[in-house]
């Protein structure tokens, strides 16, 4: 592309002007002004912005020796992946070679997780990678550097520098793609990883000497004593980072003594000013939890506390915890959670996962983008059109909380929505009155005020989990939310004018529970059986108690999370029959995540709004079909986003499906399914834009959920159109095989039929060929020779389907030979049976005539078409049906690729039917199969129709062929036979119904 002429300009002027801008009298204020702002607006980016959305001027950072810095750019492409700091300095500091700037820029960078950060002086341009390499002292300025530009070269590099920096690049994922080259290498070290592994030492260090010198704690003790301590003294370094507290409060204890005694005093302190349960000491009534009653009395020596605070400033640590986002927070500590500290006997302890995570195969923590897309298409949907207002009412709810990613995003957004309603609705009026909503800093940005941002969490987020130290860190995570952007100047203004502590008590709304299991687990039980150990594990939750205006308004507005994925077998026999008698959804082999969509829905208000992630699995599973049930019955479907196989949780195992729903009855569902094939994708809601289609109820039809691809759909939309369904095809005279579960006493070889005709020639009356399922192949029957006994419909009592008694004794006397077979298992029917109905076993169906006439037969399971003909009178058992036709015709066509192609997209299926899973034969599936009808009087319709039954014919011979030759040659000849006329038959079908060379390579895989 062209260079801007403002960039010929800016270059111009700072090469004329290049001996003075270099002195040290030129400052930073004027270089951005005159140079760098301009620089940026020619890469599309609205540097003048006032509304905090796409460039923020002066992020407020300190850094860690006490001199004023900031990132002076947070440009915000949207979202997390499309954001990066630019640290700007004047033009006498070389950025090529100087250490500083680097290391400051890379700090802030790496910390927020974002993909890049730039450093600029207009007369260099550098930009460095934001993950993958932690930030050392000692790292010279090439570390981690990717670009570098001199002012002199930005015309003949201007391409490059659009391609990666502008705001049309960074947009389509310009910096997603440079953070996934550096996650890509080796050794990456990522801000979450690194972290995790300090505070899990720390966790080590703290348990091993809080257990030793408080030898009188118990071990849930201990596991909170510890969380608490390392929550508490994070809580208050990144108060430091962002000025709300003073800089270097904690790093001045390392050169004191009894650290922890000064410590409580700083807690102490820190309660009296933020009112969190996180520094929670004395019972108050008023207060929606316990106070903690442990902490100021544990006995902690200064070594294990000096190692852990020294770590938390650079340069022992690389961190710039102002700029730390709330959800890394929230990922660091969701693995963290994943471990407990078991105390041995002899008072030592070992830090070890728990048995839930250890059955799952570990903690896998919801990628962002997931989060944002679910949180967008629940919560942003309820904000639609409304006033503020209207929006305190709405309630948000995750179930399965675990360290707060879902309510921390859910948060965000309505705080963002709520700044952005003030702003386009006179701004200067929602900062005046008694309750401003607003607030202006030095930097003129409107800001939501802290009472405002207390309000907005305590009316509208809520959450429950059922492990106490998820709740404590879900419950920080929103509180440091809270302060975000507020420095200490902010908040004692705001603290004055309103006279009331800086954070809310969250006890009434991020809760410890089992959310489901409710207190009627106990009911019919002496609770004198449950130890306390017992029932923490249980953690039964009464919602209509804890959650009280929630459930009396209807319920709540949004559930939204990402519930376990745990197999209902390991919770043992108690939860097995507790979930059978409260879910509609119950399988006695089933997945948790089936329950909670069950129960989410249950606490939803009518019309409220459902998003979670879970596996796919339950779409075609068996144990699936009643969660299925539910949702197409009790729900109206809105999105079903499919990554199969993809690693979403760097697992491909879990099989993700993002399910979005609304708690209301469907008169008719209609919703979009997408199949994400990649992950590169720029956003997800574009990816599901661009590849999503629209289904409705057909899509449900069956016994799972199979939905195929759009080029698929059109060929069997095409189908439908050309085709009749095959049960108006036949009349609908459609029959099942026996279903009345024929047993062994009505199976007999042939040994045993020739003895019951050579007792009673009459006995072959109603002795006939037996096949099941397994036996029928594609044009064959096969397997062993086997016969079933009937008994006739004109012999059967017409009232209860059985034969009375005394049409058995006119039974015995007429076939004596085949009634003394049966006699000893009629005595067995006589003892199960009641109302003289003795012989239910011995009935026959009511289409025993159809048996012996010519018919198409075909298994109940299948991994491919096995369809035949049979003229020999057989029956078959319950795991095959039939068709009572001898239409050659019908069986070609449904033994060819394009019919199996539409039944596996329309049928049930038990695994993937595109890697071997096995397909379900159900009437209710096969009577719509499309049937390419023939007119007689069209002479090539004719002509077509006839070959079909020629070739047909000729494929029934060749496999009768084969069943009885024995030379190997023969063997092959006769297989390349049957190949060649099985592909006439499919050229022929392709003709039949019209295909096109694109839609014969759709069924053929091409």
């Amino acid at each position: 592309m062209s260079v801007p002429s403002k960039i010929r300009q800016l270059v111009e002027k700072f090469d004329a002007g290049f001996n003075e801008f270099k002195l040290a009298t030129y400052g930073e204020t004027q270089v951005r002004v005159a140079f760098i702002n301009p620089f940026f607006e020619a890469l599309g980016w609205d540097m003048t912005n006032r509304n905090n959305r796409e460039v923020t001027h002066e992020y407020a950072l300190l850094d860690d020796r006490l001199s004023k810095i900031h990132p002076d750019y947070c440009f915000n492409g949207g979202g997390p992946d499309k954001m990066f700091f630019v640290e700007a300095k004047k033009p006498s500091v070389n950025l090529e070679a100087g250490f500083n700037p680097a290391l400051q820029i890379r700090r802030y960078a790496w910390t927020a997780n974002h993909p890049i950060g730039v450093l600029t002086d207009f007369e260099e341009f550098s930009a460095y990678y934001g993950r993958g390499i932690e930030p050392k002292t000692g790292d010279g300025p090439d570390v981690a550097r990717f670009f570098y530009c001199n002012f002199r070269d930005y015309l003949k590099r201007w391409d490059e520098i659009y391609a990666i920096f502008s705001r049309e690049a960074v947009l389509s994922g310009s910096l997603e793609r440079n953070a996934y080259v550096m996650k890509s290498r080796r050794g990456s070290q990522e801000v979450d990883d690194v972290f995790l592994n300090d505070i899990e030492a720390w966790r080590s260090l703290l348990a091993s000497h809080i257990a030793s010198y408080n030898p009188n704690l118990t071990q849930r003790e201990l596991n909170a004593s510890v969380q608490q301590t390392i929550d508490r003294i994070i809580f208050l370094r990144i108060c430091e980072d962002r000025e709300i507290e003073p800089y270097g409060t904690l790093e001045k204890l390392l050169s004191s003594t009894s650290i922890y005694q000064k410590l409580v005093r700083l807690f102490r302190d820190a309660d009296a000013k933020y009112n969190s349960g996180l520094f929670h000491f004395q019972d108050d009534p008023k207060r929606g939890e316990l106070a903690d009653t442990i902490a100021l009395n544990l006995t902690i020596h200064d070594e294990p506390l000096r190692q852990i605070i020294q770590r938390l400033y650079f340069p022992h640590g690389p961190y710039a915890f102002s700029v730390m986002p709330a959800d890394i927070l929230g990922h660091v500590y969701e693995r963290f959670l994943g471990k407990i500290i078991q105390v041995q006997a002899d008072r030592s302890v070992v830090v070890e996962e728990k048995p839930e995570v250890r059955k799952a195969g570990g903690v896998y923590y919801t990628p962002t983008y997931i989060v944002d897309y679910i949180v967008r298409n629940t919560v942003g949907k309820l904000l639609d059109g409304k006033r503020p207002d209207e929006v305190s009412g709405i309630r948000v709810l995750d179930p399965a909380c675990g360290s707060g990613s879902f309510l921390i995003r859910a948060y965000q957004y309505l705080l963002d929505w709520h700044l952005e309603w003030y702003l386009n609705h006179d701004p200067k009026k929602h900062a005046r009155g008694k309750a401003p909503k607003l607030y202006r800093d030095s930097n003129d940005h409107w800001h939501l005020t802290i009472a405002e941002r207390k309000r907005i969490l305590l009316n509208n987020i809520y959450g429950v989990d059922i492990d106490a130290q998820a709740v404590e860190v879900s419950k920080l995570s929103l509180l440091l939310k809270v302060l975000e952007g507020e420095d200490s100047q902010s908040m004692n203004r705001q603290l004055a004018l309103f006279r009331e502590r800086a954070l809310p008590d969250l006890g009434n709304n991020i809760k410890c529970g089992n959310s489901l299991i409710g207190r009627d687990f106990y009911a019919g039980q002496q609770m004198s059986l449950f130890g306390m150990d017992e029932k923490l594990r249980i953690n039964a939750f009464d919602w209509e108690t804890e959650f009280a205006d929630a459930m009396k308004a209807g319920g709540f507005d949004a559930v939204i999370g990402n519930p376990p994925y745990v197999r209902q077998e390991t919770l043992g026999a108690a939860f097995k029959g507790y979930a059978k008698a409260n879910f509609s959804t119950f399988t006695s082999s089933a997945d948790l995540y089936v329950y909670f969509i069950e129960k989410a829905h249950k606490l939803l208000k009518i019309g409220g709004l459902f998003g979670f992630i879970c596996s796919n699995k339950f779409m075609r599973a068996n144990y699936g079909g009643s969660i299925r049930a539910f949702l197409t019955q009790n729900t109206t479907l809105y999105k079903l986003v499919d990554f199969g196989e993809l690693p979403v949780f760097q697992s491909a195992a879990t099989f993700p499906l993002v399910i979005l729903t609304i708690n209301q009855k469907p008169e008719k569902q209609q919703f979009i399914y997408a199949s994400i094939k990649k992950l590169d994708f720029p956003s997800l809601d574009d990816e599901v834009a661009n590849i999503g289609q629209f289904f409705d109820d057909t899509a449900l039809n069956g016994d799972n959920w199979t939905l195929a691809a759009t080029d698929e759909i059109s060929l069997m939309e095409k189908m439908r159109r050309i085709g009749t369904p095959l049960g108006k095809y036949i009349d609908g005279k459609i029959y099942y095989g026996i279903k009345t579960g024929l047993n062994e006493a009505f199976i007999i070889d042939r040994e045993n039929r020739d003895r019951l005709i050579a007792e009673d020639e009459k006995s072959g009356e109603l002795i006939k060929p037996f096949a099941i399922g397994d036996y029928i192949r594609k044009y064959r029957i096969e397997g062993k020779e086997r016969y079933v006994i009937l008994i006739p419909r004109g012999w059967t009592n017409q009232q209860s389907g059985g034969l009375g008694n005394d049409s058995w004794d006119w039974f015995r006397q007429n076939y004596p030979a085949i009634a003394c077979h049966l006699e000893p298992f009629a005595e067995k029917a006589k003892k199960r049976c009641d109302k003289g109905d003795y012989w239910w076993e011995l009935r026959a169906c009511d289409y025993y005539d159809a048996f012996a006439k010519p018919k198409i037969v075909y298994p109940d399971i299948s991994k491919e078409s096995r369809i035949t003909f049979d003229k020999k009178g057989t029956v078959v058992g319950n795991t095959a049906y039939f068709i009572p036709s001898n239409d050659l015709y019908l069986l070609g066509l449904l033994n060819s690729r394009l019919i199996f192609l539409y039944f596996k997209r329309n049928a049930s299926v038990l695994g993937d039917a595109d890697k071997g899973g096995r397909l379900r034969w159900f009437t209710q599936d096969v009577v719509k199969i499309p049937i390419r009808c023939t007119d007689s009087q069209n002479k090539e319709d004719a002509a077509r129709h006839a070959r079909m039954v020629e070739l047909v014919q000729k494929m029934l011979d060749l496999h009768k062929q084969l069943s009885v030759t024995r030379l190997k040659q023969e063997i092959e000849e006769l297989k390349r036979d049957i190949a060649y006329h099985d592909k006439e038959i499919d050229r022929l079908v392709y003709e039949l119904y019209g295909l096109t060379d694109k839609e014969i390579a759709i069924v053929e895989g091409g």
